[in-house]
This record gives structure tokens, C-alpha cells and sequence, in this order.
């Protein structure tokens, strides 16, 4: 039994060798953007520089690499427990593990071992002798191959589909992650801006309150107006009321960065972000367009879907030619258990089946030609998102200049405002203006320092929006070929 096996082995892997050719076209990345600027204007090179921390200037490089921490540079944390991030990670390893079962099933001859044992009765008639029967044993231990052979390339088509299903995931799991990152920043920006707004809003209730006793004396002593009385109230309840707003937002972003972390909303472990904590990175990456398609997560999955939707037309394509299976199995049959393997027990067979399809009624030639439309679907989503890239990188070269020339302007505004507002105190004590002058210095002087604020605020948000913009520097990540199955 065994010498039949060399030949039915040499049988298969010849018609393996037969298919070598797969329809439908080959995926190629597209090329890059021929453009080699990102806004129409002379492309900035740095920033204006102000006085303080956050003031700093800021120059642009495409020399400097993206480090994978970029967040660090802030002086922020990593998060690794988002269930963002989890979720992300689990739906990439079902994409893989779902791509490696299914390449071996598509790809390689399936080999089954079966073993039966039936007790049978079949009627004399059968064999010539009508009137009697017979009952008897049957067993049955064979190994069986099945094999389809991929003469058009459907199956290799297949299996190129679900790794660049696999690659997409892979993409999505580090957009998750830059996300994160820029989220986590941004929300750290966000709670110390608010720290700092409350504070600078209960100084201004604290010096306003005192400023209300004094006035309120003076109109014991009859030197104050009622309405000066009045006006000072009312000043001192309008600031006191925009408190429990800030105070809200402060909690909120509190809450956020908490459940960003994966970590309910009461825990007190996260560090409470405050301006002075934050660091304002000086020298910042800006890669050329060339190469900003290669590092954006959002700009390979685009990819990945336009390889997915490339393969799926050769799969379309593939299933309108002939398709053959083989089959074939070699074993052993007798009637009785004992007698499994020894000489003259042995049974096999060798066969195939070829399929042409002729009529479907226009199904697959209409699944052909839906397959080519989701293919120019999946070109222009992926021109998009290059498109999408480019600007965003434009809109935040612009932004961080903006917010440098808005910050220096705002600091000037503040330091202006608070100098008024002293020498019109001084003024007031001795009668030289009056109270709703006063009145009016303080707002100016409260709405100049929760400006300057801001500003500050936006120049921390907008340089972690660059580095997310940029792409992160996922590929400097250590381990980070080995994590994603390259």
C-alpha cells in the first residue's frame, strides 16, 4: 500500500506548481505628493518668542525625527490601559490570527485522518443470491487530501485581501494610540489652563470683595454713592458666578484625563496639571510631504483599504475563470478491526473536478464590476486622506504661528492692563476718577490675563497637534516590528 503513496504525492504537488498565475491587477502604493510645501505662503521656519516658560520660540526642521514619547516632551505621561487602546490592540490580533488560519486554508491542501466502523446489513439480492442477507463489520482508517487548485490566483487574491485587512488594523491600532497621546496632552493642557484661570478669577473675587468694604464704608460715611455701592456688588456676584463654570470645566477635564487613563473618575493618582508643570518644546519636526504620507496611521489604512479593494477585484475577476479541485485518500478497509493496514486491505482514490461557470444570471460580472467601483472608492478615500494630511499640517504651522504672535501681543495687553488698573486705583483713593472707571479697568484687566491664558494654553495644544499631525513617530517605537507582525 505505502509505494502508491510517493506517486500520489508527486500527483499534488505538480498541480501546485501549475498555479502560478493570478488575475486581476497588482497593488502598487501610490506615489507620494509631487508637492514639497504645505501652505501656499513662504512656509514658516519659527515662531515669535515671548516673556515667560511658555513664550519660547519655536523653530521648524526636517531634520529632526518624531520620538515615539513625544509626549514626554511636555513633561506628560504615557496612558497604556485606554480601553481605546485595548480594543484597538484585540481587533488587530483578530485581524492577524484571522489572516494566518485562513491563508493556511486557502493556500495549502487540507489533510484529514477519518476512521469509521459500521455494522451493515445488506440484502443477498445484491450479490446474486436473492432470499438470503448479510450482516458484517466495516472498518474503515484512511487519510484524505482536498486541494483547490488556484489556477487564476482567487485564492492567493484572498489571502492578499485579509493581510492588508490585517495591515489596516495594525494602522487603526496606532491612530488609537496617537490619539490617545494627543488627547492626554491636550486634556492635561486644558486642566492646568483651567487651574490657572480659577486662580487668577479668585483673586480677582478676593481683591474685588475687599474692594467692596472699602466702598461699602464709604457709604456709611456718606462720601460713596449708592450706585458706586451697588455697582461694586453687582461686579463682585458676576465674577463670583462665572467661578462655578470654571470649576465645572476644571472637574470635567479631571474626569476625562481619569477615563483617558482607563481609570475611573474618582482616582486621585493622575497627576493635577498646572501650567508652570508643562514644558513648551523649542525645536519641532516638520517632515516633507514625501514622506508625511509614510508616517501618518490614517494615510496607511487609506492605503491598506485601497490594497484590500485592489485584491477583492482580482478575487471578482478570478471567479469567472474555470476552477479545479483535487481530491484523493489512502487507507485501509476490512472487516474486521484487526485486519486495518495488513496486505490487500488497502483502498484509495484520486480525482478532481473542474467548474466553468457559464450562466449566473450577470451575477459575477456584476459582482466584477462592484468590486472595480469599491476599487475607485478606495482610491479617492485614500487621495482624501492625503489631502486631510497636508492640511492638517498646514493649519497647524499656521496656528502655532498665529499663537506665538497672539501670545506676545496678549502679554503686552496683560502687563498694559494691569498697570492701568493700579494707577487707577491709586486715582480713585484720592478722588481723581470715577467708580465706574474703576470698574471698567478691572474687567479689562480680568479679560487681558484670562486672554493671555489662552494663548498659552493654545501654544501647548497646537504643538501636540503638530506632533499628531507629523504621525506621531510610531516607528521609533522599540519593538514596534515585532509587535506588529513584521
Amino acid at each position: 500500500m505505502m509505494r502508491n503513496v510517493p506517486r500520489f504525492v508527486l500527483a499534488m504537488l505538480g498541480a501546485v506548481a501549475l498555479a502560478a498565475c493570478a488575475v486581476g491587477p497588482n497593488f502598487h502604493s501610490p506615489a507620494p505628493p509631487a508637492t514639497e510645501h504645505y501652505t501656499r505662503a513662504p512656509q514658516p521656519t519659527g515662531t515669535v518668542s515671548a516673556p515667560g516658560a511658555s513664550g519660547s520660540a519655536q523653530t521648524f526642521s526636517a531634520e529632526r525625527d518624531i520620538p515615539a514619547d513625544w509626549w514626554t516632551l511636555f513633561h506628560s505621561q504615557a496612558l497604556a490601559d485606554s480601553p481605546t487602546v485595548q480594543a484597538a490592540r484585540a481587533t488587530l490580533l483578530s485581524a492577524a490570527e484571522t489572516y494566518k488560519a485562513q491563508r493556511g486554508g486557502l493556500l495549502l491542501p487540507a489533510v484529514d485522518a477519518t476512521g469509521t466502523a459500521v455494522r451493515q446489513k445488506e440484502p443477498g439480492a445484491a450479490f446474486g443470491q436473492p432470499g438470503t442477507s448479510f450482516l458484517f463489520n466495516l472498518f474503515d482508517a484512511s487519510v484524505g487530501v482536498t486541494y483547490r487548485l488556484d489556477l487564476f490566483g482567487a485564492s492567493r487574491r484572498q489571502v492578499e485581501a485579509l493581510r492588508a485587512q490585517a495591515d489596516y488594523q495594525r494602522w487603526q491600532l496606532e491612530a488609537a494610540r496617537l490619539t490617545l497621546a494627543d488627547n492626554v496632552v491636550t486634556t492635561a493642557v486644558n486642566i492646568a489652563s483651567l487651574h490657572a484661570q480659577v486662580a487668577a478669577l479668585t483673586d480677582i473675587v478676593t481683591s474685588e470683595r475687599d474692594q467692596l468694604k472699602v466702598v461699602q464704608r464709604q457709604f456709611d460715611a456718606g462720601a460713596a454713592s449708592r450706585s458706586d455701592l451697588l455697582a461694586q456688588r453687582t461686579q463682585v456676584a458676576e465674577n463670583e458666578a462665572q467661578l462655578p463654570a470654571l470649576e465645572k470645566q476644571l472637574a470635567q477635564a479631571q474626569h476625562r484625563l481619569a477615563v483617558l487613563a482607563g481609570r475611573t473618575p474618582d482616582d486621585e493618582t493622575l497627576p493635577d496639571f498646572t501650567l508652570d508643570l508643562l514644558t513648551l518644546p523649542a525645536d519641532l519636526p516638520l517632515s516633507v510631504p514625501s514622506k508625511l504620507v509614510r508616517q501618518r496611521p490614517d494615510v496607511q489604512a487609506a492605503e491598506a483599504l485601497l490594497h484590500e479593494s485592489t485584491a477583492q477585484l482580482g478575487v471578482a475577476t478570478a471567479n469567472m475563470y474555470p476552477q479545479l479541485n483535487l481530491t484523493g485518500s489512502i487507507g485501509s478497509e476490512t472487516v474486521t478491526a484487526s485486519d486495518l493496514f495488513k496486505t490487500g486491505t488497502a483502498a484509495w482514490n484520486i480525482g478532481g473536478s473542474l467548474m466553468q461557470p457559464l450562466f449566473h444570471g450577470g451575477e459575477l460580472l456584476g459582482l466584477k464590476r462592484a468590486a472595480r467601483a469599491d476599487l475607485e472608492r478606495a482610491t479617492a478615500e485614500y487621495r482624501q486622506a492625503v489631502l486631510a494630511a497636508l492640511q492638517d499640517v498646514a493649519d497647524t504651522l499656521r496656528a502655532l504661528e498665529a499663537d506665538a504672535r497672539t501670545l506676545q501681543a496678549d502679554l503686552i495687553t496683560e502687563t498694559d492692563a494691569q498697570d492701568t488698573l493700579n494707577m487707577t486705583k491709586l486715582q480713585y483713593k484720592v478722588g481723581g476718577v470715577s467708580y465706574l472707571q474703576l470698574l471698567n479697568a478691572e474687567r479689562v484687566f480680568l479679560q487681558a490675563r484670562q486672554n493671555r491664558m489662552q494663548a498659552e494654553a493654545a501654544r501647548y495644544a497646537d504643538t501636540a497637534a503638530l506632533f499628531q499631525a507629523l504621525g506621531g513617530g510610531w516607528w521609533n517605537r522599540q519593538g514596534n516590528l515585532k509587535e506588529n507582525g513584521q
